[in-house]
Parts: C-alpha cells; sequence; structure tokens
C-alpha cells in the first residue's frame, strides 16, 4: 500500500513541474518543448523560434517538396497551411506560445502518419538552424 502512495505523490510531483511523461493516442511522450506529441493523427512539438520564423521554416519545406494545392492562413501568433506532397494531404497549424515559442502540428493523411510528419517536422528544424 505504501509504494502506491509513494508512485501516486510522485507521478503528482512530477505533474506539477511539467515532466510529466503523457500517454497519448497510445503513444508516450515527455511534456515539454524539443518533443513530440501525436494526438489523433497530428504530430505537435514546441520550436524555441519565434512565430514568424517556424512559419518561414514550414513555407521552406512545401517549397523543398515542391508542395502542390497550397493553402495559407496567417493571422497574428498563428497559423494553418495544407498541401498535397506526393500525393498525400498535409495540414501544419502554428500557434505562438510564450516569448519566443511556438507549437507546431503537423498531420499527414487522413488518418496521420507518425513518420511522415516526423520527417516534416525534421525538416523544419534543419530549415530554422540554418
Amino acid at each position: 500500500m505504501n509504494t502506491i502512495k509513494v508512485m501516486v505523490l510522485t507521478i503528482c510531483i512530477m505533474g506539477c513541474t511539467g515532466c510529466a511523461p503523457l500517454l497519448v493516442g497510445g503513444v508516450a511522450a515527455t511534456a515539454g518543448t524539443g518533443t513530440y506529441i501525436y494526438i489523433e493523427g497530428e504530430l505537435k512539438r514546441d520550436y524555441h523560434f519565434p512565430h514568424d520564423e517556424v512559419w518561414n521554416a514550414c513555407e521552406k519545406v512545401f517549397a523543398q517538396l515542391n508542395a502542390t494545392n497550397v493553402v495559407r492562413e496567417k493571422d497574428v501568433g498563428k497559423g494553418k497551411m495544407s498541401a498535397v506532397i506526393e500525393g498525400e494531404n498535409v495540414w501544419i497549424t502554428s500557434r505562438s506560445r510564450a516569448g519566443a515559442l511556438t507549437s507546431l502540428g503537423i498531420r499527414v493523411g487522413y488518418l496521420g502518419d507518425r513518420l511522415a510528419s516526423q520527417r516534416l517536422h525534421d525538416m523544419v528544424a534543419e530549415n530554422l538552424a540554418k
């Protein structure tokens, strides 16, 4: 019984500090920046860059992959893009958070393709590093 109490207390403390592991949609990820969360077909990640820089990095990814049917909706601190890449529909959502932190969600295909979304996130990160 004491073991269960210790485990519950540990999980509560970790949850308060923002370091608790999340299990969402059958995929485990650690909460925080630089990590990914896969929820209902969308792979989300936070970037330590202002929204406009992340948006531009996404634009470059679409250009690098010769995306077609590109649709952009951008407002202050948030945006949505969609396109067709290699026959697959791709949706990107972005939202500015505190300071120079931007959340980016990528979904490839109607059901979601985690690996393809991961590749696009990798390309965004590469463009941000340049």
